[in-house]
């Protein structure tokens, strides 16, 4: 699996990497534009991601921002919508009008409230059918 951590905070990041399968190819990005350029990249390069950890508040461009730039990107490059990126926004947030908006809005699969925990990211990648 390769994925993209899009996480401003170095403790989140080590902490969501040590959680994932050892196995998995995770690039990072500290802001919405590290994003949003590392998810072209990847596509450009032929490898794109099976899943992006976006956090919401981030500097430069937030995650929620973020992801509707890469789901335009995806309809521009005439992705099925069953091939599209799996992203899961994480955040301290716990507001429950973010979680729509993250839904609605930005078009997220899923949505995870920090502190991120190996059962809560298990039990969201299982959902989304990226880890058996």
């Amino acid at each position: 699996m390769k994925c993209l951590i899009a996480e401003d905070h170095l403790l989140s990041r080590r902490i969501l990497k040590e959680l994932l399968p050892s196995q998995w190819d995770c690039d990072v990005a500290v802001n919405g534009q590290e994003a949003i350029d590392s998810f072209q990249l990847a596509h450009d390069s032929k490898r794109p991601y099976d899943v992006i950890f976006m956090d919401i508040m981030m500097p430069v461009i937030d995650g929620m921002e973020a992801l509707q730039v890469i789901r335009a990107l995806e309809r521009k490059m005439e992705i099925p919508p069953n091939l599209t990126v799996k992203v899961i926004m994480t955040t301290a947030l716990d507001d429950p009008r973010t979680v729509i908006r993250s839904f609605k809005e930005s078009e997220a699969d899923s949505y995870i409230v920090k502190p991120l925990s190996r059962q809560k990211l298990t039990t969201e990648l299982r959902k989304l059918n990226v880890l058996q």
